[in-house]
């Protein structure tokens, strides 16, 4: 009797602990489950919004002499963090990396003159374009030998690597060679010590990069424009309520002249009007 009691009592133990594990694990699963599923509850909790980039890409975002943070990204994203409540936090990361690192939670949005593509859609959302953009191809100054893309033919030309450059180069199919670089300022250097033939590249960047004064004249900028290529903000898929808090900041942004004040501070005129 004693035997089948003591049997009886462990079963329970038994069956009692395995309850308790399970509600335990239900728990945690759901706990676990809720903190993913809004990453704005998430952000206003924490304080923090984190904008992914990669910050070599002026105007949009760059390190200025003294390594600190720069363009008109870093504006735009301070800006809208203030109107959401909290601060913006910047994770700097490789461009070619960037849409993965997003979808894998290194950070909250993506904010880094990012190009509103086909493809890219099919992994993240975009909000509306804040900037239009456009694929250019720049030159040496005294290069004579390309004038239109037509001229491509048989050159070294570079573009960014993991950018719509490396898509758009893609449709030229009797270049010499095609060099890829994980940094804007690397190529346009390159193209004037004579390692390329030309670049092709973000008009907003490529103007801003060879306007400095230690450059003037040097680079060449054909009227050609490859693209059209507006600009947004990358969110992870279905991640509606950030999105949304994101749109409504801008909006108020555009309509209390911030965006057009930011505008002119980086591209010397307001595109906002």
């Amino acid at each position: 009797m004693r035997k089948l009691k003591k049997s009886i009592n462990i079963a329970l133990a038994a069956i009692f602990a395995v309850v308790l594990l399970a509600g335990c694990g239900s728990n945690a699963s759901t706990s676990s489950q809720g903190s993913d599923t809004n990453t704005l509850e998430k952000v206003k909790k924490a304080g923090v919004l984190k904008v992914g980039l990669e910050d070599s890409f002026p105007p949009m975002e760059f390190r200025d002499s003294q390594n600190a943070l720069k363009g008109f990204d870093i504006d735009m994203a301070n800006a809208i963090a203030k109107k959401l409540g909290v601060k913006a936090e910047f994770v700097g990361t490789e461009f070619n990396g960037i849409v993965l690192a997003l979808k894998s939670g290194k950070f909250d949005v993506i904010i880094s003159g990012m190009s509103i593509t086909e493809d890219r859609k099919k992994q993240i959302d975009f909000s509306e374009p804040y900037v239009e953009n456009a694929q250019i191809i720049i030159t040496k100054t005294g290069n004579d030998t390309i004038k239109s893309s037509k001229d491509l033919a048989g050159k070294k030309v570079g573009v960014g690597l993991g950018t719509t450059s490396e898509s758009v180069v893609k449709k030229f199919k009797d270049i010499k060679e095609v060099k890829k670089y994980d940094k804007t300022t690397e190529e346009l250097q390159d193209l004037l010590i004579g390692r390329l033939d030309a670049v092709i590249v973000d008009e907003p960047v490529g103007r801003y990069y060879i306007s400095s004064a230690d450059k003037k004249g040097k680079y060449t900028v054909l009227n050609e424009k490859l693209t059209k290529e507006p600009m947004g903000i990358g969110f992870k898929k279905g991640d509606k309520e950030l999105e949304a808090a994101v749109k409504k900041a801008v909006n108020e942004l555009k309509q209390d002249g911030t965006m057009s004040k930011i505008s002119t501070k980086w591209f010397g005129e307001d595109i906002y009007k």
